[in-house]
C-alpha cells in the first residue's frame, strides 16, 4: 500500500465514523470556510469535527466518539477541560459583574501572586499573548530608542506583524501567505537561525536591536530545543549590546508551575504567559523586572499624556481575574506539575520504544512532548522544515484520530495535563506503534 493509498483509506474511516460532523460542516455557510476562525480547518480531516463536550483530557464529538485529547485547545486547556472549580469561580463572578473598566480587591491579590510565581516585579494584562507581544514590543522600543527588534526562524509569537518573518534559503522575508501585508517587516525586524551563536553575535553587536523576542524552546515550527549554554549566552549578549530580553512562555509554562526560565534560573527582562494562564478565558499576562519597570516610567514622561495605542476595553476584567487567581491558586500546583513532567516521561519512554529502528525522535520539555519525523531533533527551523513531510503528518493525525487520540494538528505536539490517565498514554503509545507498523510497510 502506498501512502497516497493508506491517506485515502484512512479518509474512509473518518467519514464512516462522523456522518453528524459532516452533515453539520455541510450548513456551515455562515462562516467564512466553515468555521468561526480558520485555525479550525487545519487538521488532517476532511472537515471539522463538532465538539459535543469536553471533560478533564477527555473530548466527545456530536457522533459520540470519544478522545484522549492530548492537544487541549493547543495549550488554552492544558490543565483540562471543564475545571470544576474553574467553572464555579467563574459563574460567581458573572453574578457580580464582568467588565467595570476599574480595578477590584481581587486585583492586587493577583498581582502579588503574578510577582511571587514568576519573579517579575510589575505587571498588565491583555488579551491574548498576540496582544501582549505587541505592547511589549512597543515599549522596548520606547525604552531604547531603536526600531529594530530580533527573532528566531520560525519563530510564532501570536498575531503580530513585527515577526512575520522568516528566512528562506538564508535570506530575510516577510512570510509567505500574509494576507493584506503591506509593509516590508525585514526593514524593522531582524531574524536569524536558533542556536546559531555567531548569527546572534553579530546581529545584536549592531547596536540597533531593541529587543529580542524568543521562546526558551521553539514549540511552533516543531519543537526545537536550545543547545547547552545558548539561553546563557543570549542574556549575556543582550545585556552586554543594550537590548531587552523577551521571553514568551506561552508555550513553555508548561514546564514548571513559574514556566521554563524559572526552573533554568534565565532572567529575561520581560515574560509574557497567555492561553492556559486563565484556564483557556481570554487573557494574557507581562510581567518586568524593576530596572524596565522604571525605564518605562522614564519613556512614559517623555513621550507625555495621550493614546497609548496598547490595550482594550476587555483587558483585565474582572472575569479574567477571577480566573487567574483559579488557575494560581487551585489549578496549576505543584502536584498538578508533577502529575504532568511524570505523565510527560512515561509517555517519552513509550513512544522511544515503539518508534525504535525508525528515522524519528522524540523531543521532550517539561509536560510537552514531540515526535519528529527526523532521526535526530533538528536545531534550527531550516533543518526541521527538511523532515516536514505533509502527507506523512496528515496520514499520522489521521490514523491518529480514527484509533480516538487528538494531537496538536499542526505538527506532532502532544500535551499531558494534571488529568490526563496513564490508560489514555498508553492508547496513544499504542496507536503511534500501530502507525510504525504501517509506516514500515508503505515506506
Amino acid at each position: 500500500m502506498t501512502l497516497s493509498d493508506f491517506i485515502s483509506q484512512q479518509r474512509e474511516v473518518f467519514l464512516r465514523a462522523h456522518p453528524q460532523s459532516k452533515a453539520l460542516s455541510e450548513k456551515a455557510s455562515a462562516w467564512r470556510g466553515g468555521v468561526p476562525m480558520h485555525w479550525m480547518r487545519d487538521w488532517a480531516t476532511p472537515f471539522p469535527i463538532f465538539v459535543k463536550f469536553a471533560s478533564g483530557a477527555k473530548l466527545t464529538d456530536v457522533d459520540g466518539v470519544t478522545y484522549d485529547d492530548f492537544c487541549l485547545g493547543d495549550t488554552p486547556s492544558m490543565f483540562g477541560h471543564a475545571r470544576s472549580e474553574l467553572a464555579a469561580a467563574i459563574a460567581e463572578q458573572m453574578a457580580q459583574g464582568v467588565g467595570y473598566m476599574l480595578p477590584m480587591p481581587l486585583t492586587n491579590v493577583v498581582g502579588d501572586l503574578l510577582r511571587e510565581r514568576f519573579g517579575m516585579d510589575k505587571w498588565q494584562v491583555a488579551t491574548t499573548a498576540s496582544d501582549a507581544n505587541r505592547a511589549v514590543i512597543r515599549w522596548c522600543r520606547a525604552i531604547t530608542g531603536r526600531d529594530q527588534i530580533l527573532v528566531f526562524d520560525g519563530c510564532y509569537h501570536g498575531m503580530v506583524e513585527d515577526c512575520f518573518v522568516a528566512l528562506y534559503d538564508g535570506v530575510a522575508a516577510n512570510k509567505k501567505g500574509l494576507i493584506g501585508q503591506i509593509h516590508d517587516q525585514t526593514q524593522t525586524t531582524t531574524v536569524i537561525p536558533f542556536n546559531d551563536l555567531p548569527a546572534l553575535e553579530a546581529a545584536l553587536a549592531t547596536g540597533d536591536i531593541a529587543a529580542v523576542l524568543a521562546e526558551p524552546v521553539m514549540t511552533n515550527c516543531g519543537m526545537i530545543r536550545p543547545d547547552a549554554g545558548y539561553l546563557e549566552a543570549l542574556r549575556e549578549l543582550c545585556t552586554r549590546h543594550g537590548a531587552l530580553l523577551v521571553m514568551d512562555e506561552t508555550h513553555t509554562l508548561s514546564s514548571a508551575p513559574g514556566g521554563y526560565c524559572l526552573v533554568h534560573g534565565l532572567k529575561p527582562d520581560m515574560f509574557v504567559v497567555g492561553k492556559a494562564i486563565a484556564g483557556g478565558i481570554p487573557a494574557a499576562v507581562w510581567g518586568v523586572t524593576p530596572e524596565v519597570g522604571a525605564r518605562m516610567d522614564e519613556a512614559q514622561a517623555r513621550i507625555g499624556p495621550g493614546q497609548s495605542g496598547i490595550g482594550t476595553t476587555l483587558s483585565g476584567n474582572a472575569l479574567v481575574m477571577r480566573a487567574i487567581h483559579t488557575v494560581l491558586t487551585q489549578i496549576a500546583t505543584q502536584p498538578a506539575y508533577d502529575h504532568m513532567l511524570s505523565g510527560a516521561e512515561y509517555l517519552v519512554a513509550g513512544l522511544n520504544r515503539v518508534i525504535a529502528g525508525l528515522p524519528w525522535c522524540t523531543v521532550h520539555v517539561g509536560a510537552r512532548v514531540e515526535l519528529v519525523f527526523a532521526p535526530q531533533p533538528p536545531r534550527n527551523a531550516e533543518e526541521m522544515r527538511r523532515f516536514l513531510d505533509h502527507d506523512l503528518l496528515d496520514a499520522f493525525h489521521l490514523f491518529l484520530i480514527n484509533r480516538g487520540v487528538l494531537i496538536a494538528p499542526f505538527h506532532n505536539m502532544m500535551l499531558i495535563s494534571p488529568q490526563t490517565e496513564t490508560e489514555g498514554i498508553d492508547r496513544l503509545v499504542d496507536a503511534v506503534d500501530a502507525f510504525a507498523h504501517q509506516y514500515r510497510e508503505f515506506s
